[in-house]
């Protein structure tokens, strides 16, 4: 089995990645995938730059760093994983990189937003949830950590 772990950089991306790695060392045989996936700049960053090279490295570096804590945890596991930074928008990179690596399930965090709010704004994870042809599992927060933050 191979799974997709789409981090950012959050505690919440970073508990997904915990879970999957729990399952891994329980004995689920399966590959792991760390995906980051940039946004594309927006025209004021494209103005103020006056280089798309410049936004499209600080945007690879970006990519790079919020995969190091996934890395850690997963090389702390002792657990071998391929990465890939994209740029695009998140929940259809999410699908694209899915489909491209050949993965078999989608694990990523929710922010835990309420029902309103996920209807105004929508979310990375719930747009990934509607339109994967392949399996996701949602990792929703703790609650107790939830309410002190």
């Amino acid at each position: 089995m191979k799974i997709l772990l789409p981090v950012d950089g959050s505690e919440l991306a970073l508990e997904a990645v915990r879970f999957a790695i729990r399952m891994l060392l329980a004995g689920l045989r399966g590959e792991v995938v760390l995906a980051n996936v940039q946004e594309p700049a927006s025209f004021y960053e494209l103005l103020v730059a006056h280089d798309p090279e410049v936004i499209d490295r600080v945007s690879a570096e970006a990519g790079v760093h919020a995969l190091a804590s996934a890395q850690e945890l997963l090389n702390a596991a002792q657990l071998e994983y391929e990465c890939e930074v994209a740029k695009g928008d998140p929940a259809h990179t999410i699908i694209d990189i899915a489909e491209r690596f050949a993965c078999d399930l989608i694990v990523m965090g929710a922010r835990g937003n309420s029902v309103l709010r996920r209807a105004m704004m929508g979310s990375v994870s719930n747009e990934v949830l509607h339109a994967s042809p392949i399996p996701v599992m949602i990792v929703k927060p703790d609650p107790v950590v939830a309410d002190v933050e």
